[in-house]
């Protein structure tokens, strides 16, 4: 005889496989309303190294003693994980290794601290950077005394030594992003907020990146569930945000 509880837990089963049945359908439609096409081709090529660099959005619980490539342990429980599972499998042929270096906490600066071993000793291909809203929330708080400046400065001085370095290296640098309402971002974040997400905009078209646009897309998001369903506090992406941002990467690179 089945009980309350197990009623309860039927009920909520069934409700969660029809909000991720949804979701298998919308999610691809997000990204495609806000992302515009790009004129960018594909830039996976046979043998690639690619590298994710971030704070804790793209660490995301990685084990950070796993210095392997394509493992669940190196790649973590984010979106990165998600990208290289699709990279991994509609590119079984091409050798691919795919590396997460992202640190919880980090500002630009601190990815220059690490980047001779985070970065330079791989030699990647393809270099994927999400960094910004760490250095806008630390400042907000009070822990940090970077500005939007020192950001710019500091992001722009470490890919001009990376491209001196491997001048065939493809960029994609991530848009910053924040839900507003959600525990941690409020009203208070704004306008100054969205000057370090124009910045990366400008950084990457300068450097001549791919730029992938999350904030749009998580707006986009909005649309279809709210913003807790999306990201955990305004900041860290959920299961659903995560692969959100996956597919964003994926579709701005031209790999889906």
């Amino acid at each position: 005889m089945k009980t309350q509880n197990d009623m309860l837990n039927r009920r909520k089963f069934l409700k969660t496989s029809a909000l991720s049945a949804v979701l298998a359908i919308n999610i691809p439609q997000i990204v495609e309303a806000a992302m515009p096409e790009t004129q960018k081709p594909n830039i996976i090529k046979q043998d690639d190294i690619i590298l994710f660099q971030g704070d804790s959005i793209t660490d995301a619980g990685r084990k950070r003693e796993d210095a392997n490539f394509n493992t669940n342990n190196n790649l973590g429980t984010g979106y990165v994980l998600h990208t290289a599972a699709e990279l991994l499998t509609s590119n079984a042929s091409k050798n691919l290794k795919i590396y997460n270096k992202g640190i919880s906490g980090n500002k630009v600066y601190q990815l220059v601290e690490r980047w001779e071993t985070d970065c330079m000793a791989l030699k990647p291909n393809i270099l994927s950077v999400l960094i910004g809203v760490n250095d806008y929330w630390h400042f907000h708080s009070g822990k940090y005394k970077g500005t939007v400046e020192i950001y710019e400065n500091d992001f722009r001085a470490l890919l001009q030594k990376t491209m001196a370095q491997f001048p065939d290296l493809k960029l994609v640098i991530g848009e910053p992003f924040a839900l507003k309402d959600i525990k941690a971002v409020d009203d208070t974040w704004y306008p100054a907020f969205d000057e370090y997400r124009m910045t990366a905009r400008k950084i990457a078209k300068d450097f001549n990146a791919v730029f992938v646009p999350y904030q749009a897309v998580f707006n986009e998001a909005l649309k279809y569930a709210p913003g807790v369903y999306w990201t955990n506090d305004g900041v860290h992406p959920s299961l659903a945000g995560a692969k959100l941002m996956a597919n964003a990467w994926l579709k701005a690179t031209k790999t889906i």
